[in-house]
């Protein structure tokens, strides 16, 4: 994912990387830029850029500016809403990705998608 580094610590931002059959990157959208303590997300426009870019499969990503790379019961609960609708519209999603200066919280790697 692309992320400036002067807001990666600043302001938080959710992003989508729009994924082909064949798992190749299509494009990366912002759908939204908040705060330092959250943004708000909304499921439509995620499937909106996915269904406009042909995409496949999809990679949601944000970053906590606090540097906390643990999710939120609010970003757990976004996931699961996201994935079932991914799921009607056969578009799965593959990971999502916490990101801080430090490093990355992926829920694949945990097994919570």
């Amino acid at each position: 994912m692309e992320w400036y580094q002067e807001r990666i610590g600043f302001v938080e931002d959710f992003k989508v990387m729009l994924l082909s059959r064949a798992i190749w990157v299509l494009g990366i959208v912002t759908i939204s830029s908040g705060g330092t303590a959250g943004t708000v997300v909304d499921v439509k426009l995620v499937y909106a850029a996915a269904i406009k870019a042909n995409a496949s499969a999809v990679i949601l990503a944000h970053n906590h500016p606090s540097g906390n790379l643990m999710p939120s019961e609010q970003d757990k609960r976004l996931t699961q809403r996201i994935k079932e609708a991914g799921k009607i519209l056969d578009i799965p999603v593959l990971d999502h990705l916490i990101l801080a200066e430090e490093g990355y919280y992926s829920f694949a790697d945990y097994g919570e998608l």
